[in-house]
């Protein structure tokens, strides 16, 4: 699980840092969007759930620089895989927690939720990854090979 979680991380760095590039220099992004930034700092909130059992989503601004974005992003995504080394398997069923705005916004066991993180992280990325084009980026090869990216 922890080499699938890393390849996951890689790709949604990819494609979160690509989108940042492009916001900074454009300096902006679609209303009600999040922006790449965002997406980054929501990474932790995966450590914080294996850490402590519960996590609490706080809308904050991302960092004014892209380099603070990919540096947060890459911190928290190396919390996660080192936290994911030391779970045994018992940890998945242990109950854990999400909440918004100080409320109990999900509940389920460990391993469930952060499944379900995996998958909001796979779908943000391709949120990511649409935005691009349009903007006069390029797609990275996220997702295997994309018409501007052959893939490495």
């Amino acid at each position: 699980m922890q080499a699938q979680h890393r390849e996951v991380i890689g790709r949604h760095q990819k494609a979160a840092q690509a989108q940042a590039e492009r916001e900074q220099r454009e300096s902006k992004a679609a209303p009600g969007v999040w922006r790449a930034g965002g997406l980054c700092r929501a990474v932790g909130d995966a450590w914080a759930l294996m850490e402590w059992g519960e996590g609490t989503y706080v809308l904050q601004p991302p960092p004014a620089k892209l380099s603070g974005s990919v540096a947060e992003f890459e911190k928290n995504a190396e919390k996660i895989e080192q936290r994911l080394a030391t779970l045994g398997d018992a940890a998945g069923d242990k109950n854990a927690r999400f909440l918004m705005d100080g409320k109990v916004a999900w509940e389920s066991p460990l391993g469930d939720m952060l499944f379900g993180f995996l998958f909001d992280a796979i779908h943000h990325r391709g949120q990511l990854s649409s935005y691009l084009r349009p903007m006069g980026a390029k797609v990275p090869s996220i997702y295997g090979p994309s018409a501007d990216d052959p893939g490495t």
